[in-house]
């Protein structure tokens, strides 16, 4: 198990209705890791974490009205979450489609190096995968794309 006293400068929170079965689900379709789960006395979800690779996210269920689960506002999202993978992104795709994963973008290379896709949960959050495919400078990233690029590293 990681060490929990590591945390990640910057970590996001997800909401479900269904917070325990959306453990289950990000463990199958997409490879996260829980190190945490904490439930009240009646079983239901008080806090959770899971990791993917040094990455972390909480997992739960919405606790005020200003909170909410895409499916519960007609599926809409106001954040993706972007992970970059090291490799294996098209078998990463197909595990997270047989999962039940809505593929929105199949595995496409993009001008700046990286070959992406993007999915929707069950609940209707929006998942964008990423792997570095080629090393490719700013100026060759403007010259594909036709955009003015300002801060690339």
């Amino acid at each position: 198990m990681p060490d929990q006293t590591q945390r990640p400068v910057l970590t996001t929170g997800i909401y479900y209705q269904d917070p325990l079965a959306a453990l289950d689900w990000l463990e199958k379709a997409f490879g996260f890791e829980r190190v945490m789960v904490i439930t009240d006395q009646d079983g239901k979800l008080a806090h959770s974490e899971m990791r993917f690779g040094d990455g972390l996210i909480y997992v739960g269920s919405p606790w005020s009205e200003a909170i909410a689960s895409p499916r519960s506002i007609g599926g809409k999202c106001t954040q993706t979450v972007h992970i970059q993978l090291k490799g294996g992104i098209d078998g990463h795709c197909a595990r997270a489609r047989e999962a039940g994963a809505e593929i929105m973008q199949e595995p496409e290379d993009q001008f700046y190096g990286d070959r992406t896709y993007r999915a929707r949960d069950p609940e209707g959050h929006v998942w964008t995968f990423g792997q570095t495919v080629r090393a490719v400078t700013r100026e060759e990233a403007e010259k594909v794309s036709g955009l003015k690029i300002e801060g690339w590293v």
